[in-house]
């Protein structure tokens, strides 16, 4: 009797990892395919046959306690091993399938990824790709995304990174705005312009500037303006409807300006520290990574530009 209830108790411990790992019942039972009251009544189970408090519960989350961490932490290694192999297993088909959890941000995933997605499912029918675009950088291993689209300039030294493109940052505005308030010549000229910039806190904002021949130069002047957003897309369409000056992604701005709807202002000067040089896929290290993603990850690396596929910081396989 007390074998099988040991027996028993594997997959309760596993449940209370993912609690661990997540922070709410809510969310773990998302993860679990179940549900949160399944979720509390094992933790409840394995509570009395343990003898201790392994969670402790507030009024606004729920953490484990440090029998509970040290419960989970003599076990991850375990149940990791036992993820890995049943993976390795599903992979000896040769045919990816399974679940594929991927977070992008919200315009990039808009507009680059999810035109990409039709290729990619019509080939790998066994695949489901679950794709949350949010401009929250989540946590891969806490909130158990496989991968991550990221467009930054830094990849974590404990993960694995993909080149997928570069990226530049565009300073634009209508040609009507530019006829009515006159084109900007040098950065320090912006200070007059209403500039509608991308919201990161509640500092006075600010942009910077490096001449493109000599990029170690800094040339940063304040701005204002009387909108601001999060997201490039609510920027761009600001822009577009002739209310200021931006600065954009090129993914969210080049098509505008190659149309004539937008002008490329001071190209002499490349913007810096607004957003990212290059876009990513990314995932934290690992020894094995599953078929699914690794197709994904090929397929994201065929469908971007060719000439900038290229493979950073420490192989997967």
């Amino acid at each position: 009797m007390k074998e099988q209830k040991n027996e028993l108790m594997w997959s309760h411990i596993y449940w209370l990892g993912m609690l661990g790992t997540t922070g709410s019942y809510t969310a773990a039972a998302r993860r679990l395919g179940v549900s949160k009251g399944a979720v509390s009544l094992r933790i409840a189970e394995l509570e009395q046959v343990s003898g201790v408090a392994l969670v402790q519960r507030t009024t606004r989350s729920v953490r484990l306690t440090e029998a509970g961490q040290a419960l989970v932490e003599s076990t991850r290694q375990a149940f990791l091993e036992i993820e890995q192999g049943f993976d390795s297993i599903r992979d000896l088909a040769n045919r990816p399938r399974g679940v594929v959890r991927v977070t992008a941000p919200v315009a990039l995933g808009r507009q680059i990824i999810m035109p990409m997605m039709d290729g990619f499912l019509r080939n790998h029918p066994d695949v489901r790709v679950e794709i949350e675009l949010s401009d929250h950088i989540s946590s891969l291993a806490r909130e158990g995304f496989d991968l991550a689209i990221r467009h930054t300039g830094h990849v974590p030294d404990t993960h694995v990174a993909w080149l997928l493109q570069t990226s530049t940052t565009l300073l634009v505005a209508t040609p009507e705005y530019l006829q009515q308030h006159g084109h900007p010549k040098k950065p320090q000229d912006l200070a007059a312009h209403n500039c509608l910039y991308y919201l990161r806190s509640a500092a006075a904002p600010a942009w910077s500037f490096a001449p493109i021949r000599r990029e170690n130069e800094r040339h940063s002047v304040a701005i204002k303006g009387n909108f601001c957003a999060n997201n490039s897309e609510a920027l761009r369409e600001l822009v577009l409807a002739g209310q200021g000056i931006a600065l954009l992604p090129d993914f969210t701005a080049q098509s505008e300006v190659d149309a004539g709807r937008l002008v490329h202002l001071l190209p002499g000067w490349k913007p810096v520290g607004v957003f990212g040089d290059a876009i990513y896929a990314i995932r934290p290290y690992s020894a094995y990574v599953p078929l699914a993603v690794r197709a994904l990850v090929d397929y994201l690396k065929t469908a971007f530009d060719p000439a900038s596929q290229a493979r950073v910081q420490s192989p997967a396989r």
